[in-house]
């Protein structure tokens, strides 16, 4: 073995040395990387659980069972089907109209006084004109007309807020 040999088995034997650290600083590299994700992942997930099951200091549970118990009892007239005035009677309207009381005593008097409450209410939208009806200023006042012709007839308290759940004019 000359002299050059042994330099070209040294340059060799460096060569070697060389690529295990590169492959060595990969690894390392990779598992810093897997290492920060899983970190960010973890911290993500502990993040999230924390903040969705936080309640908002506005919604606590004692607040929202205080705004259910505002909403007083509510009274069902059911459906009623009306010709409106215009046209010669070719627009009905169809609705759905609920009233909220001040009183629970209010529901016995109204099942009793049923009959009369629904005739006049009856009257009241056959009288009505599609112009009248259509719109929000238009259903409010229909709205308003409704309590104080109920409120006409009661005595053991009032109709708080009348409440369409259903209201088509065809």
């Amino acid at each position: 073995m000359g002299v050059m040999e042994k330099d070209k088995d040294k340059e060799q034997d460096k060569e070697v040395e060389k690529a295990p650290t590169k492959g060595k600083g990969r690894i390392i590299k990779w598992i810093a990387i897997l290492i920060v994700v899983v970190v960010l992942g973890v911290a993500g997930f502990l993040g999230w659980n924390y903040y969705a099951n936080r309640t908002p200091p506005d919604k606590e549970p004692g607040k929202e069972q205080a705004e259910i118990q505002l909403i007083g009892s509510v009274w069902s007239m059911g459906a009623m089907v009306v010709n409106l005035m215009d046209n010669n009677g070719e627009r009905y309207l169809k609705t759905v109209i609920n009233v909220e009381l001040t009183s629970q005593d209010c529901i016995g008097e109204l099942e009793l006084l049923r009959p009369k409450i629904i005739d006049t209410i009856l009257d009241l939208l056959s009288s009505k004109r599609y112009q009248d009806i259509m719109g929000f200023a238009g259903k409010q006042r229909l709205r308003d007309e409704i309590a104080i012709r109920m409120n006409n007839y009661l005595t053991k308290g009032q109709v708080k807020m009348v409440y369409f759940t259903e209201f088509i004019v065809q």
